[in-house]
């Protein structure tokens, strides 16, 4: 028997399948297990399902389905951008521009790339969160193939600026430089709108799990122009962009809980972020809410508690059954302090005293509510028994 938290603010790490997920998951599983790849009817009915719920998505991206990769998630589909992409390249010389706020499914691939001999130029975020467009116009060179910059952050929630970085990767490219611009939209997808084709993105992440269905499938979107190059080996699956059998029931979940997206406006779960953070704010007057003057996600909360362990915060929260991070679910079990955090300029302490909340759709006013007052009287203790600790040291 495993219990779940009693309240659960934790919607960056993942979400809760919703139930016509659930369902729509189930009847494809059940009764549609074909190979998509095989041409007698079984495979042709999970073909059939299966470019479906590409279009689906590829629809929400205002996207061609045939430019719409199916992948097993995130990590996957940054990886598939990074490495196929450069390592398509014969140049003996290739650079690439990303940033240091950016998730490890993206920093990692870029550091491998660096032990292949490829350069790799990581630009800073303000102390609001935001990568300036002028700092990546500044980093690119001519032999700058990639630009790689998250659409909204995993941690703070704070939105990018990509519309602006892939016109200018655009222009770069009309005026004859070979160079493209991939964002993980991860976080994004589903949150806030996205048109790739007005933004200029020529590649873009997704996955399913930030949005109500479940784990181990994703897709990434790859303009027609994008000269991709396959990362692993296999079948010709994917238009030979990703080998490997489709997986369809999570396809069709994933379709499906994205056609769902439109009917939960953003607007009550910005509602719900801004109650908690009044609410605490008033109650703690010396909190820190970590890029709120900037654009970002309406369900996240990044929260400095000076003088309090975010960490002890995180396990005093678990105990009363509700669920919040200390950071990204990718970076758990680190003793290091976010690397987004001290990217904009936090201090080591600082850092480790954040707490992010991420809402979601199930959550209500009184559930925001029970948080709040939680936080508070929590962050009160811990502060007192750190400025307890400390007269203990110093006296």
């Amino acid at each position: 028997m495993y219990f779940l938290p009693l309240l659960y603010f934790d919607h960056n790490a993942t979400t809760p399948v919703a139930p016509e997920v659930a369902d729509a998951l189930d009847g494809s599983v059940r009764q549609v297990w074909g190979n998509a790849s095989s041409i007698h009817s079984a495979g042709q009915i999970a073909r059939q399902q299966l470019e479906q719920a590409r279009r689906t998505i590829a629809s929400f991206l205002r996207a061609k389905a045939t430019e719409l990769v199916f992948t097993s998630g995130g990590t996957e589909s940054n990886n598939i951008a990074i490495l196929g992409l450069v390592r398509g390249f014969t140049a003996a010389r290739k650079h690439i521009v990303t940033t240091t706020i950016e998730h490890p499914a993206v920093l990692e691939p870029c550091r491998q790339l660096e032990r292949e001999g490829v350069e790799v130029s990581y630009v800073g975020a303000g102390r609001n969160g935001v990568v300036a467009v002028e700092a990546i116009r500044a980093a690119i060179r001519s032999e700058t193939v990639l630009v790689s910059v998250m659409h909204a952050n995993n941690e703070t929630g704070v939105l990018q600026p990509v519309a602006a970085i892939g016109r200018l990767v655009r222009e770069l490219r009309e005026a004859g430089q070979t160079i493209y611009f991939h964002s993980d939209g991860v976080q994004a997808f589903g949150k806030v709108p996205v048109d790739l084709n007005a933004d200029a993105i020529d590649l873009y992440s997704t996955s399913a799990h930030k949005i109500y269905a479940p784990k181990g499938v994703g897709a990434l979107f790859v303009a027609k122009s994008v000269p991709l190059r396959g990362i692993q080996f296999g079948g010709r699956h994917e238009r030979e962009r990703r080998a490997g059998t489709e997986n369809v029931p999570g396809a069709v979940a994933f379709a499906r809980a994205v056609e769902l997206c439109a009917s939960y406006p953003a607007s009550f779960i910005a509602g719900l972020r801004d109650r908690f953070e009044k609410q605490v704010g008033d109650a703690l007057p010396d909190v820190q809410i970590n890029g709120r003057s900037s654009p970002r996600l309406p369900n996240t909360s990044s929260v400095t508690f000076h003088g309090a362990s975010g960490e002890g915060i995180v396990i005093a929260l678990d105990l009363l059954g509700m669920a919040v991070s200390s950071g990204s679910a990718c970076s758990s079990g680190s003793t290091e302090p976010s690397h987004v955090l001290l990217a904009m300029g936090l201090r080591r302490e600082e850092a480790r005293s954040s707490v992010r909340f991420s809402f979601g759709r199930y959550n209500t006013e009184p559930d925001v509510d029970a948080l709040a007052d939680s936080v508070i009287k929590t962050a009160r203790r811990l502060r007192k028994s750190s400025a307890k600790e400390a007269h203990v040291v110093t006296g």
